[in-house]
């Protein structure tokens, strides 16, 4: 199981993180370039992990993974760029870096494409390439990842990456929307398939979350979103991180087949905020 509950670190007491609680274990984050999955990639290697830093741009990839090295004085994060879109690919990464480390722990599938469009709008290349990448490359990855921990016999966690537009309706996210509920789904039915093996399998449905890529998307997104959740502030990749943490962790091993909101509040009422855009100007559609 990871994060054995016979890690050798303890927590400091100021409170802080326990460091090295992932030490030996070995964790794929795909579409960690930027954003939401660096900041998961970023705590896995600061908490000790081997990790496989994934993103469909090399450059991103191979940067995002220098950068975590430099801090942490050490290599623990190996880039893998690749199309979670592309199956094959998306397989093949897995079994090379649990070839690579001898093992595999967990897998948090974070890749996926954000596109605004209007249902009225949308074509079938626009619908194929977001379903592509958002819930098949989510299934397949999730799948190599699901075989090799069960060859093993490692009782690994798989974390998924939905979306609180799997709850909630925004206009001109038909496509994208319907894949983050499509994922919420899939968390459930894993969760039931692979309890036997001891794999815990759940979801996490972030709210705004300040990135480079929703900056693009609105320049005033941060206190746009902030000024409509019940907290009165803005998601950071760090929420987010902390909660994949924690559903890695021997606290979380009664928890499957969940979708944890980590929204800040905003899903229990879904205000808009008046001036996001309908349609940014930046699109994610690669």
């Amino acid at each position: 199981m990871i994060a054995s509950e016979n890690a050798t670190s303890s927590r400091v007491q100021d409170g802080s993180r326990k460091m090295g609680r992932y030490e030996g274990n070995a964790v794929v984050v795909t579409g960690a370039g930027t954003g939401i999955g660096y900041g998961i990639a970023r705590a896995f290697a600061h908490e000790g992990a081997q990790v496989a830093l994934n993103d469909i741009r090399a450059d991103l990839a191979t940067d995002a993974a220098a950068r975590i090295n430099a801090e942490i004085g050490t290599e623990r994060v190996f880039p893998y760029p690749a199309d979670m879109g592309d199956t094959p690919a998306a397989v093949e990464m897995v079994e090379s870096f649990a070839a690579h480390v001898g093992r595999l722990d967990a897998l948090i599938a974070n890749a996926g494409i954000t596109h605004y469009i209007d249902f009225l709008e949308c074509t079938p290349a626009i619908f194929d390439r977001l379903v592509g990448v958002n819930l098949r490359g989510t299934y397949f990855t999730a799948q190599a990842a699901a075989k090799r921990m069960i060859a093993d016999q490692i009782a690994g966690r798989i974390v998924l990456i939905s979306s609180v537009t799997g709850l909630r309706a925004i206009k001109n996210f038909s496509v994208y929307s319907m894949t983050k509920a499509g994922i919420q789904m899939l968390s459930a039915s894993l969760a039931l398939e692979l309890g036997g093996y001891g794999i815990t399998v759940n979801t996490i449905s972030p709210g705004a979350i300040l990135t480079e890529r929703t900056l693009r998307d609105d320049p005033h997104y941060a206190e746009n979103w902030a000024g409509v959740n019940l907290n009165g502030r803005i998601g950071m990749p760090e929420d987010i991180a902390a909660t994949a943490l924690f559903l890695c962790s021997p606290e979380s091993l009664h928890i499957t087949g969940q979708n944890i909101v980590v929204d800040g509040g905003w899903a229990t009422r879904s205000p808009i905020p008046t001036g996001h855009p309908d349609k940014p100007d930046v699109q994610d559609l690669k």
